[in-house]
């Protein structure tokens, strides 16, 4: 009751004025019976426009974690999943994809469109990825077609990442019912369940114009994600390479610094030891000129000295002189020889 609801007076109503969805195909939509509607998965918005363009109500397997998210926000989307006819599925494998299998087959065996996406999971690149066999397996033990089905644009509309889709016209394709009655009892055989898998994904390929790459999707996300987390780290190591090679060139520059100091206090010392040596020469030069000019006046004094002669010459004892010449005689002596 809730998925007519939103489909005719919420969902329905609002999503066609906004995204005006086209469909081509529209007749090769089942009137009756259960039937596996395989479809490409480009983005979370493609198990919201398939419903509304189909006449008939369609059950999608969603994941686990829509079912078992905590606090408001988390019992909002699992009521919303559980009241639009969702089915919740464990993805892990093994046990988890038995019991999802079987969830489907329920579906189909009541007369109803049980929604797959033969992938397994959204396309990282917008390419189609190799299918999983399950759907094959569902078709045989069901004995129901397969209709496959493409979404156009709903990757543009709402690329990974982006929680509201961009307004823009969205496409669905739905091709001819797929019959592989002829593989009845067949569903063991794993060369048969590839066989009808490929035969789905070269429709599908056909009906979206996508690319296709003979791998399984997940494989690729898990290689992304470990390339993502490989060059996270080495983004990491690059980084600290580079606050290393920081450390190495300021170290390098403050020991460049410091020689260059040491270098100019060495050149300091020099010129000042130079210029003291070339003062203390200059000084001792000004004292040499001064003790020569002081002997050259000693010198100078001696010789304009007069000469001392006669008895005390040479003893420091005055000379005896008269006015009359230097006879050496005195008055007397020279009255009485006369």
């Amino acid at each position: 009751m809730f998925y007519w609801f939103l489909k005719i007076f919420v969902a329905g109503p609002l999503l066609k004025v906004l995204y005006r969805p086209w469909v081509e195909g529209a007749e090769n939509e089942p009137e009756t019976g259960g039937a596996l509607m395989a479809s490409n998965h480009l983005s979370f918005s493609d198990s919201f426009f398939l419903p509304i363009v189909l006449k008939r109500r369609i059950t999608f397997p969603a994941k686990m974690e829509y079912f078992t998210g905590r606090g408001v926000k988390g019992r909002l989307t699992a009521a919303f999943f559980k009241g639009v006819g969702q089915i919740p599925i464990d993805r892990s494998g093994g046990a988890a994809s038995e019991a999802a299998i079987k969830s489907g087959l329920r579906v189909l065996r009541r007369g109803d469109l049980f929604g797959i996406y033969p992938e397994g999971t959204r396309s990282p690149d917008g390419r189609l990825y190799k299918g999983k066999t399950g759907i094959a397996r569902m078709a045989l033990e069901a004995g129901c077609p397969v209709v496959p089905v493409a979404m156009v644009g709903t990757d543009k509309a709402q690329p990974a990442g982006k929680k509201v889709p961009k307004i823009m016209r969205i496409g669905v394709r739905i091709g001819k019912p797929l019959d592989f009655s002829r593989y009845e009892g067949m569903e063991h055989d794993r060369f048969v369940l590839r066989s009808i898998t490929d035969e789905i994904m070269y429709e599908l390929m056909l009906l979206s114009g996508q690319e296709y790459v003979d791998v399984y999707a997940t494989s690729v996300k898990k290689n992304v994600l470990k390339d993502t987390v490989q060059n996270a780290r080495d983004t990491m190591q690059n980084a600290r390479d580079t606050m290393q090679n920081a450390r190495d060139t300021m170290q390098t520059a403050v020991d460049s610094a410091v020689e260059t100091v040491h270098a100019k206090a060495r050149e300091i010392q020099a010129a000042a030891a130079a210029a003291a040596a070339a003062a203390r020469a200059a000084a001792a030069e000004r004292t040499g000129s001064t003790d020569s000019a002081d002997d050259t006046e000693s010198a100078d004094s001696t010789d304009d000295a007069p000469a001392v002669t006669g008895p005390g010459a040479g003893t420091g004892e005055p000379a005896d002189h008269t006015e009359d010449g230097e006879s050496g005689l005195d008055g007397d002596n020279v009255r009485r020889a006369s």
